[in-house]
């Protein structure tokens, strides 16, 4: 619901702030009072084309701003989330637009910048008017599908197009794939089956380039560490050895302990004889030591050495391994230890090639049967819209006859084109007429004058109530009608803002008679030139302003007996 509009310095109006409420408001008032001034100015809020002549002469800037409660639910919300507005479903919108002198237009929503493309985008969501020069709403052939379907209540089968698009495309996105990695594959088969013989001689195993790189080194080393490890060896065990010494030695003091018999350092007799023999049996004892500890050092010199006693030529073959290993790794940019796997992938890839065919037949029958359900779905789409159109057409010409265009036609016009699917089927609908019998039916806006324009806008809308949620805005709607035929046009206003909010600017006592808010445009010279001013109507300046409508300058007795008659009908 449009709330209110802010109008500062727009052509004659310097400051006006409406508020607007729920059901059908009237905007009346003399020709050239600047009627068509309030619409501009909220065209502006909504996105439309700034002209710099909008801006009140001597004023630097104009600003229109448009606040609107949208329900928590309506479609405007995904799109400021999606543009990164901050604006909470249900709170209050504000469509802001500022225009400099010089021709320089800003937006804001929310009091956050925007550009105007967002703001048509969301006037256009917010706002519908009908008018001679209005291209949007229902003279915009991009929103008659979707106003059919709402009217059709084809949601089911909507939903069902939409499921069978997606199973069709995902169907034709995975035979594309499988096409490519085949035709790919097959560009590649005679390198993969080469590279796959190498790899499968080769017989790469995970870790081995790192224990043959450490092996390596070790066999390096091996020949000059065995040399060392002989010639220690040799020192201990050639000619008259540690070995031997210490063996000599502790064989003698044996026998100087044997020579000074029992006894020690604390013996009766100990002296010199007693410390002696102490003496003797600690060097005795340390000799015994030493020659355990060489025996050991000898035995672990021998184990040594034949740990770096290697076979023969072993060096070369662990060489000749890395180096294919690596050798391999550098070939096809990987690292050794990813041999491995790129052996199972080229294995794979191959597999692929070969059973290649039997894919792409399942894939392809698979795309056969996902493409006959989706044309299931867009016929049974297309037979709801065509059912719904006849249906249509009838609601309208009925509700055009009052409307003093009893000799018009209207159709819907579905046209099935299965070259052009998507996931709402593939029907092109268009809303068409003609004014005349036996003239050729074509698009509202080509075919229908201002009046005519309006009038058709208001017998659809009448029928698609329900199909939107807008605010609708009628401009000369009565136009070149009076009577019955504008009070047939103002209880299809009144029937059509039921629930909803409709404005219309109108010339008509009957269609301002049917509204619930009244406000009436005029000009006011003063001593800083001619102003336009709106002001809303109490019960009593309705009656009157309807009189005035009723007999023109001279308001009469009559004229406010048939007001009050009419305001009360």
């Amino acid at each position: 619901m449009l709330a209110s509009l802010s109008i500062r310095d727009i052509v004659l109006i310097d400051r006006l702030d409406l508020a607007f409420g729920p059901g059908l408001s009237a905007l009346t008032g003399e020709t050239g009072a600047g009627k068509s001034i309030l619409l501009g100015a909220l065209g502006l809020a909504c996105g439309d084309r700034a002209d710099r002549a909008l801006v009140r002469a001597g004023a630097d800037q104009a600003a229109a701003s448009a606040l609107f409660e949208p329900p928590p639910d309506h479609p405007v919300w995904p799109v400021l989330e999606e543009a990164g507005i901050d604006a909470a479903p249900g709170e209050a919108l504000i469509l802001r637009r500022t225009l400099s002198a010089d021709g320089r237009s800003r937006a804001h929503v929310n009091d956050q910048p925007a550009s105007v493309a967002l703001l048509a985008r969301l006037g256009e969501m917010l706002v519908e008017i009908h008018g001679q020069h209005d291209g949007r709403g229902l003279l915009d052939p991009k929103t008659h599908r979707a106003l059919l379907d709402a009217y059709a209540d084809s949601s089911a089968e909507r939903a069902a197009a939409a499921k069978a698009w997606a199973a069709l495309s995902a169907a034709r996105e995975r035979l594309d794939a499988l096409k490519d990695a085949q035709m790919k594959a097959s560009q590649e088969e005679a390198f993969l089956r080469d590279a796959l013989e190498t790899l499968e001689a080769l017989d790469p195993r995970p870790g081995e380039e790192a224990g043959l790189a450490d092996e390596r080194k070790f066999l390096q080393q091996a020949e000059s560490a065995l040399s060392e490890m002989q010639g220690a060896a040799e020192a201990l065990a050639g000619g008259q050895g540690l070995g031997a010494r210490l063996n000599t030695a502790l064989r003698g003091l044996e026998r100087v302990r044997a020579a000074l018999g029992a006894g020690g350092e604390d013996a009766p007799d100990a002296g010199g004889a007693g410390q002696a023999r102490a003496a003797v049996d600690r060097a005795a004892a340390a000799l015994d030591r030493a020659l355990i500890e060489f025996n050991e050092a000898e035995d672990a010199l021998g184990d040594a050495a034949s740990a770096f006693e290697v076979e023969p030529g072993r060096l070369n073959a662990v060489e000749e391994r890395l180096f294919a290993l690596r050798a391999a790794a550098r070939r096809h940019q990987v690292e050794p230890d990813a041999l491995p796997a790129l052996r199972a992938d080229l294995a794979a890839r191959l597999e692929l090639i070969a059973h290649a065919g039997d894919r792409l037949n399942e894939a392809e029958a698979a795309l056969a049967a996902a493409d006959a359900d989706y044309a299931r779905a867009a016929e049974a789409l297309s037979a709801r819209r065509q059912e719904a159109a006849g249906r249509l057409a009838v609601m309208v010409e009925a509700e055009l006859v009052p409307l003093k265009m009893d000799k018009a036609r209207f159709r819907a016009a579905v046209t099935p084109d299965p070259a052009r699917p998507g996931p709402s089927g593939w029907d092109k609908v268009a809303f068409e007429v003609s004014t005349n019998p036996g003239a050729p039916f074509g698009p509202l806006d080509k075919i229908a004058s201002g009046g005519e324009l309006s009038r058709f806008a208001l017998a659809l809308k009448v029928c698609l109530i329900g199909a939107g949620d807008k605010v609708m805005v009628f401009d000369e709607v009565d136009q070149g009608v009076g009577g019955a035929v504008a009070d047939a046009v103002g209880q299809r206003l009144a029937r059509l803002a039921s629930g909803n909010q409709a404005l219309v600017v109108t010339h008509a006592p009957q269609v301002a008679a049917r509204a619930q808010a009244h406000f009436r445009i005029e000009k006011a010279g003063g001593a800083d030139g001619v102003r336009t001013r709106v002001r809303p109507l109490s019960d009593a300046e309705r009656r009157e302003e309807i009189a005035r409508m009723l007999s023109g300058a001279e308001i009469t007795d009559a004229a406010r007996a048939a007001a009050a008659e009419l305001m009360g009908g």
